[in-house]
């Protein structure tokens, strides 16, 4: 059986991270399982950790009030689910919702949060690669509004 530490290593996000920091990541880290149409968390929603999928998918959505839920993407296994942990108010921007059983890792912002005071390499480590996921789901979002008006010419 894989301890903690060991399931975070062979993480594609946490790919040649120092060890060091892999451990202190072990210790913010617990498995979770969501049901097929369960929602992780709600836009709006307090923010309190993100997700490393480990098997499943998971939508990324938007509520559009004259079009119903609009799919930004669609996350699966080795992906990053949420950085609002990292961004005052620490409020979820958008919905995340199951669309088969999913297997994650769900890391817990506040303790990252306080570790990340304590040892700034490991917030930097951290910062760095969340801001590569922030500026996919910028990517994603963007792709998916050109696509709704361009449809609607």
């Amino acid at each position: 059986m894989e301890n903690m530490s060991e399931i975070l290593a062979g993480e594609p996000f946490l790919q040649n991270m120092p060890r060091q920091h892999v451990e202190t990541l072990a210790g913010c880290a617990q498995n979770v399982v969501f049901q097929p149409g369960q929602f992780i968390f709600r836009e709006g929603q307090p923010a309190n950790e993100f997700f490393l999928i480990r098997h499943g998918r998971v939508a990324v959505e938007i509520y559009a009030p004259a079009r119903g839920a609009i799919v930004i993407e669609t996350l699966g296994p080795g992906d990053v689910l949420g950085w609002s942990w990292m961004v005052a108010p620490y409020q979820w921007r958008f919905d995340a919702r199951a669309t088969e059983l999913v297997r994650a890792v769900a890391l817990d912002g506040q303790c990252l949060r306080g570790k990340c005071e304590t040892n700034h390499e490991l917030g930097y480590e951290l910062l760095r690669r969340l801001s590569s996921v922030v500026a996919q789901r910028l990517q994603a979002t963007r792709l998916q509004l050109l696509d709704l008006y361009g449809a609607a010419k």
